[in-house]
């Protein structure tokens, strides 16, 4: 199975397909405070084109630091709800979670991540990180951005609306 990635930027995968596990490691990261149907949607995108996923969730500290219109679940909270999920999937051997103090994370010290995924929404983070590497002599992650996943109002699904009861995990409307 090819899954089409297309991109309109100049670091990103741009018009390739990728048969699964193209990338022997890929990493994404997120607060993923009450996981919801786009994390699920980013989450599998990793998991189909690497044989290896890093996930970086962010610690306490920086989530509060991120300012957050809403309270954030606790790191615990967030890092168990993560682990039922791709427990579900059978895919949790395949992962490894680490907490993020920082946007980058261990993808900025390691040559063992090949791709990143992103939202298009955090796609900087991503300029960020390579720019990063670049200055550290490590060579440059693939950019792999997924679209962002509408509510039923056509408007994206995050943490914050489901937070103030606008919209439920799945995007429908309250």
């Amino acid at each position: 199975m090819n899954i089409p990635v297309v991109a309109r930027c100049g670091e990103c995968v741009s018009k390739q397909k990728f048969e699964p596990a193209t990338f022997s490691t890929v990493a994404l990261g997120g607060t993923f405070d009450l996981l919801h149907k786009g994390h699920r949607r980013l989450l599998r995108q990793a998991f189909k084109i690497g044989r290896f996923v890093i996930i970086g969730i962010s610690s306490d500290e920086f989530a509060r630091a991120l300012h957050k219109p809403h309270k954030v679940d606790p790191f615990s909270v967030r890092q168990a709800e993560l682990e039922r999920l791709l427990s579900r999937w059978r895919v949790l051997n395949r992962a490894r979670i680490v907490e993020l103090n920082n946007r980058y994370g261990p993808t900025v010290t390691t040559n063992e991540v090949k791709a990143l995924v992103v939202s298009r929404r955090t796609i900087g983070a991503a300029y960020e990180i390579n720019s990063k590497r670049r200055s550290k002599g490590i060579r440059p992650l693939e950019i792999v951005p997924i679209d962002l996943i509408l509510a039923e109002d056509r408007r994206p699904i995050s943490s914050t609306r489901i937070r103030r009861g606008r919209i439920d995990r799945e995007g429908r409307i309250r």
